[in-house]
């Protein structure tokens, strides 16, 4: 017996479709576009693959795509200056700061002088404290792709046991937030959790976001468990010749894969569930700023 396989490329299509379908509307209803700009110093090769990935899904949906894209020295000073600006621009509804950032720069002074209301990642301290307490906040990419697959696929998880393993505040924290906005019963693990393959099998959806390779093996899942893998890792792929590597996740997907009742592959699984929230996140951000009804299907 082999797992469901949950197809994120799939997922995102599905999603960047209703991103497409409100934008038209309110474009059409409202003569609203939504914006959205992303910020980038120096020239980290990822992230400008990232950031052009952003912008061009950004215009595929019908929004207006904003890059800045700042030479490696420019001072926090200046960058501050252009986030004030951004925060003040009519046409901008979400604003993301490509991180890492080079070390001269504090990136919680960055991130904090975002305005919340724009804050697409969803890290503003003002949006991680709404999230906790069950208010309305700007939910990070990752973790909402995340509870959008799994109401996909579960539909309803009030009562389900939930461990997610890690604990970092960009998906661990907010992924637990999430889920007991389901009604799950939640834990948080990590790698100093006592008996961590114990407390795994307990789980009926089971979130890994600790960043290490295959650290997961098939028998610390439950049978038909539900398995979110959200792990990225490039591993040594000899077979493929000498020097190659290739994508993991965080579970040993070879072995979960005929124990869990569904999982996350990886590469193609919460991976391409992050740009098409953050296409959602900004087309949320611009309704609430013009009072109008949220787009059903694409918040927490």
């Amino acid at each position: 017996m082999s797992a469901t396989l949950i197809d994120g490329k799939a997922f995102a299509a599905t999603i960047r479709e209703k991103v497409a379908g409100h934008v038209r509307h309110l474009h059409g209803e409202h003569g609203l576009t939504p914006g959205l700009a992303v910020v980038l110093l120096g020239e980290d090769p990822a992230s400008q693959v990232y950031v052009r990935n952003k912008g061009k899904q950004t215009v595929e949906a019908g929004m207006a795509s904003f890059e800045h894209k700042l030479p490696v020295e420019t001072s926090q000073a200046e960058l501050l200056a252009l986030i004030a600006r951004l925060n003040a621009a009519p046409a901008v509804h979400g604003i993301l700061v490509q991180l890492p950032l080079p070390a001269h720069i504090d990136a919680g002074k960055v991130l904090d002088a975002i305005d919340p209301a724009k804050d697409v990642d969803g890290f503003h301290v003002l949006n991680v404290g709404r999230l906790a307490t069950g208010q309305k906040a700007m939910v990070p990419c990752t973790p909402l792709g995340c509870l959008m697959m799994l109401r996909g696929h579960l539909g309803d998880m009030s009562g389900a046991e939930a461990v997610v393993v890690g604990r970092s505040n960009i998906v661990g924290k907010p992924m637990a937030q999430l889920l007991l906005g389901e009604n799950c019963t939640v834990t948080i693990a990590h790698s100093r959790t006592r008996d961590l393959g114990e407390v795994c099998r307990r789980a009926d959806i089971l979130v890994a976001a600790v960043g290490r390779a295959q650290m997961i093996p098939g028998d610390w899942v439950r049978p038909g468990a539900t398995v979110i893998d959200v792990g990225i890792n490039r591993i040594a792929a000899p077979e493929r010749g000498e020097g190659k590597t290739r994508l993991v996740g965080d579970v040993d997907f070879d072995s979960a894969v005929g124990v869990a009742g569904a999982i996350t592959p990886v590469p193609g699984g919460v991976g391409p569930m992050t740009i098409a929230c953050l296409l959602a996140n900004t087309v949320t951000a611009c309704c609430r700023a013009n009072d109008l009804a949220e787009p059903e299907g694409l918040t927490a």
